[in-house]
């Protein structure tokens, strides 16, 4: 239900913007564009659901397809694609992560399929709060509040109110 209020909220940020502004590319993101960042959650839901049949997911082997940071439309198809395959039994998987830049090299971490939808979603949140950085840059559309913001900020924020 998570994933599916964060989807909900970046397709609906994407109906809005122009597809020039969905790939321009903003100063305050270092010259990456909403697109590009749009992209890399994408990427990272297919990467996870690609790898669950054979039990070995690498975040590192994503497509990087320059057709989802160019298209929005196209995104807001994926989003809502990929929310359809996420009701998968949990089940034990091997994360194969390259930590040095030098080297090819990886090693494996066992993990679990509802650990890497929790860093998914974590991740995605993230992200979400760069895209609120570049949407505010390039058009005047107004995000949901909670738009980027982690569910635990929110909770925190709402405590310290009352």
């Amino acid at each position: 239900q998570s994933i599916q209020s964060v989807f909900v909220q970046i397709s609906e940020s994407l109906e809005q913007l122009t597809c020039e502004q969905y790939t321009k590319p903003g100063k305050t993101l270092f010259g990456a564009s909403i697109g590009q960042h749009v992209r890399h959650i994408i990427e990272l839901f297919i990467c996870l659901d690609n790898g669950y049949s054979s039990g070995v997911i690498n975040y590192e082997k994503r497509k990087r397809d320059y057709t989802i940071e160019t298209n929005k439309d196209l995104a807001g198809s994926l989003l809502r694609s990929i929310n359809l395959t996420l009701d998968k039994i949990n089940k034990d998987l091997v994360l194969e992560v390259g930590l040095d830049d030098h080297s090819d090299g990886t090693i494996s971490i066992q993990t679990n399929y509802y650990r890497e939808i929790a860093y998914n979603l974590e991740h995605t949140v993230h992200h979400m709060a760069l895209i609120r950085i570049g949407i505010t840059e390039v058009s005047n559309i107004e995000v949901p509040a909670g738009f980027g913001i982690a569910s635990s900020t929110i909770k925190y924020r709402q405590a310290c109110a009352q």
